[in-house]
């Protein structure tokens, strides 16, 4: 009788894990490309939660933009990403709707306003900024809609006909106020400093501090890691800078300081 070991050799192509670039079944079509600097279509029609059509073109012109795409009844990866959407906006001192909004959009075609209303109302709770719902955006639309949508910001998933449910990624997109993709943030926790520095980029410098201008000169958008990382090299020039400056002031206090000395001993004589 073949022994097991035997059996395994023999069957060994069978059996072996798929290369890395292959992906399951039901995972094919599965992922998100990073399509920066593309422009979101003005034109796509949706329905916000109170049942009003609109255009994406609607939000854009005024504030920068974060873009997540959900469905509000996923049982599990949607909530995570809202809640750790929701857990990085709550410390920044920028506020949705004064100073960026949210498009947070259903990209499953049998959702209601009514689904986008029950969500909106849960994540502003959660969020707790009085105006917040002026900026925060629950979508939902036709398919054809969604489809190019879902294109443009590079955006891919599957539907599984025997649960009802989708597979898919989890990021969330930052867009400039003109509807252009500047960054994506993967996973469902996201840090409120890259947001805030996200959000001083994608304004071109129209919100922030000059903290937030020292920031964005030491720190840089990596997009392979969706985070804003050193560079160290700046860092260093500025450190110099700082130093230099220092040491002047310094040497300026006591350039005046003897002048002073001097003069009260000339008055003293």
């Amino acid at each position: 009788m073949m022994s097991a070991c035997a059996f395994a050799q023999g069957m060994g192509p069978s059996i072996q894990s798929p290369p890395a670039n292959v992906r399951p079944p039901g995972l094919k079509h599965v992922g998100i490309e990073q399509h920066l600097n593309e422009q979101i279509p003005a034109d796509l029609a949706f329905r916000d939660e109170s049942g009003r059509t609109v255009r994406l073109g609607d939000y854009f012109g005024t504030r920068p933009m974060i873009l997540n795409l959900v469905y509000y009844k996923c049982p599990m990866l949607c909530s995570e990403v809202l809640s750790g959407l929701t857990s990085a906006l709550k410390p920044m001192k920028f506020d949705v709707g004064k100073d960026f909004d949210v498009l947070t959009v259903s990209f499953d075609p049998r959702e209601t306003p009514q689904d986008a209303t029950s969500s909106k109302a849960k994540w502003l709770q959660r969020y707790g900024h009085p105006g917040a719902e002026k900026g925060w955006h629950f979508l939902t639309g036709p398919q054809e809609s969604i489809d190019a949508l879902t294109k443009a910001a590079g955006f891919s998933y599957d539907y599984n006909a025997k649960t009802g449910q989708f597979a898919h990624a989890t990021a969330i997109v930052v867009l400039t106020p003109e509807g252009k993709i500047a960054q994506y943030y993967y996973g469902v926790e996201f840090s409120p400093k890259d947001l805030r520095l996200a959000m001083v980029q994608a304004s071109n410098n129209k919100i922030g501090s000059l903290t937030d201008q020292i920031l964005l000169y030491c720190y840089h958008y990596d997009p392979n890691a969706g985070r804003y990382s050193v560079l160290i090299l700046r860092v260093l020039r500025l450190a110099a800078v700082a130093t230099m400056a220092l040491l002047f002031g310094f040497m300026f206090v006591m350039f005046r300081r003897d002048v002073v000395q001097k003069s009260q001993v000339g008055r003293a004589h």
